[in-house]
């Protein structure tokens, strides 16, 4: 009986483990998210219209100043936009591949996957304001707009 209690310990600590493994970070809330102009938290009431879903601000100067020059702000506002659970990712950002769940990696406040480890480890080597340029900037279109 006690192998048995061992045994069924053993097996009930392996499910939580993989269980967990496959479980992802969920979307943050707009007041959670960081002001793409100013890194500060956002109030809800703030925000913009952009690429299909909302940008959250700090304050009035902040939405001004990206209504003024998004392109200046856009790569933060995509990286908002996916932690918020508007874009979601569609393929690689470096390499327009299917992606692997074994190369996710956090990206600012977002999780991202690769199509494989060099293109992940390309980011991981990255500074911080690298990263963010590498999987939000430019035109890659590895992020889409999520359908409601």
């Amino acid at each position: 009986m006690v192998k048995l209690s061992r045994f069924a310990l053993a097996l009930s600590m392996v499910a939580v483990l993989v269980g967990s493994a496959v479980v992802t970070a969920a979307p943050k809330e707009p007041k959670d998210a960081k002001c793409p102009v100013s890194g500060k938290g956002c109030n809800p009431d703030k925000h913009a219209d952009f690429a299909g879903g909302k940008v959250y601000f700090c304050c009035d100067n902040c939405a001004g100043a990206f209504k003024g020059d998004s392109a200046k702000f856009a790569t933060k506002a995509h990286q908002q936009m996916v932690s918020t659970g508007q874009l979601t990712q569609k393929c690689c950002p470096l390499s327009g591949g299917a992606t692997k769940p074994e190369t996710k990696l956090a990206i600012g406040d977002a999780e991202v996957t690769f199509c494989c480890n060099n293109c992940k480890g390309k980011v991981e080597k990255a500074t911080p304001e690298e990263q963010l340029t590498l999987v939000f900037g430019g035109d890659k279109n590895a992020f889409e707009a999520v359908k409601k």
